[in-house]
């Protein structure tokens, strides 16, 4: 039998209402409320990092693959890769998917006002299934094998009320050429993403508007919108797509392209980070107060087992079981409201946000069970370290004021 935990054990069976219930509570309290916080924040950082990334790649892929220029241009130099170039990047381990695209700078004028419009070309290759939960209405246009490029766009719920336009209405696009050249559209889907830096001016279209606005060849692209299976690997995938690629081409990953929007997210995560090592600390604190009490009020029993003979090594003991049981009902309590939460979140989206402020209708979840195991390891380590300091008063008792201590 282990007797540091037995004894613990009965100690801890304390009486409802009594004094070291009580303490026990707010031990347990403390430790749960903790955890709950620590994870049910890496659960909203998580989904909202992952929102706005997913945006992000939706609109630009992974990495991108285009002609090496100086140009700080909309508009994009066209480029051609080989087929046997294509085919070793699509063999990499790491690469999902490579669509093509092109983009063209224009106005649009509607009932005398003018707008601009960054026009998006894509083909037959773009992946409509990832770009499915930003479509409001309609649909992203569909193109045909024939030869002609289609007049169907979809555009920005921004773009539409600021135009005052909706699906099946037509626009004209100017786009500035030698001569000038204008293009008609009909709008076919309506689109948000909450992202200023798409919601603006982008509207998707026909790449082949672009070819023929550029006299482009039918394999000429603006550039390669490559999607990787792991996003934590994307550096690797970078240089392992560049090494195929000519010399007169370069790759341009979305986390250097948008730096700052990243730069942000990362942000984030250490707000995060320090909110955590301020709950460790005051959980911390707690326990350590808790302990001193429960120590001070089982003073005379701690004496009563040093006059039996007790070490202070058996005494230790028998604080820390009790402590370390308050922990991890702490945890088990504090998993149970943070998961409870994240559920009900996750299903029923409870709490809304500004789209226009937040960039999301909703507080989003992101389910990481590896977080969440790392927490509660991390929590039950240091606070479970932390209680070995109350337990050194205990070597200080001397057993004869002890007994008599009240």
């Amino acid at each position: 039998m282990n007797l540091p935990y037995f004894i613990s054990k009965r100690i801890n069976a304390t009486k409802e209402g009594s004094f070291s219930s009580t303490i026990n509570r707010i031990a347990i309290a403390s430790v749960a409320l903790g955890v709950a916080i620590m994870i049910g924040s890496f659960m909203i950082l998580g989904g909202f990092q992952n929102n706005i990334k997913d945006k992000i790649f939706s609109f630009s892929g992974h990495i991108q693959i285009k002609k090496f220029t100086l140009s700080s241009s909309f508009e994009e130099p066209p480029i051609v890769v080989d087929e046997e170039r294509m085919a070793s990047i699509l063999e990499e381990p790491l690469v999902e998917h490579v669509q093509e695209y092109a983009h063209k700078p224009g106005l649009i004028s509607v009932d005398g006002e003018v707008f601009g419009l960054l026009f998006k070309g894509v083909s037959n290759t773009f992946d409509r299934s990832a770009f499915d939960d930003y479509l409001l209405e309609g649909e992203i246009p569909e193109f045909s094998d024939s030869l002609k490029a289609s007049n169907q766009v979809a555009i920005s719920e921004r773009m539409s009320k600021r135009m005052k336009v909706g699906l099946g209405d037509r626009i004209v696009s100017y786009f500035n050429m030698e001569p000038p050249r204008t293009r008609s559209f009909i709008i076919s889907g309506i689109y948000s993403t909450g992202l200023d830096s798409f919601d603006e001016q982008m509207a998707i279209g026909d790449i082949r508007v672009i070819r023929t606005l550029n006299e482009w060849d039918d394999n000429q692209v603006g550039g390669y919108e490559v999607f990787i299976s792991d996003i934590d690997k994307l550096a690797e995938a970078d240089d392992n797509i560049i090494q195929k690629v000519s010399v007169e081409q370069t790759t341009e990953r979305a986390d250097e392209k948008f730096l700052q929007i990243f730069d942000w997210l990362n942000l984030l995560s250490q707000n995060v980070y320090i909110l955590i090592g301020i709950i460790l600390f005051v959980a911390c604190f707690n326990m350590v107060s808790v302990l001193f009490i429960l120590i001070m009020e089982r003073t005379s029993m701690i004496g009563s087992f040093k006059a039996f003979g007790a070490k202070n090594k058996l005494i230790r003991k028998i604080f820390a079981y009790n402590g370390l049981r308050l922990v991890l009902r702490g945890l088990l309590i504090g998993n149970l409201i943070a998961i409870g939460f994240g559920a009900i979140q996750y299903y029923f989206k409870l709490i809304p946000l500004n789209p226009k402020t937040y960039y999301m209708s909703h507080v989003p979840i992101n389910w990481d069970w590896t977080i969440t195991l790392g927490i509660n390891v991390l929590t039950l380590v240091i606070v479970g370290l932390v209680l070995i300091l109350p337990t050194v008063l205990i070597s200080r008792i001397n057993p004869v004021k002890a007994i008599r201590f009240d």
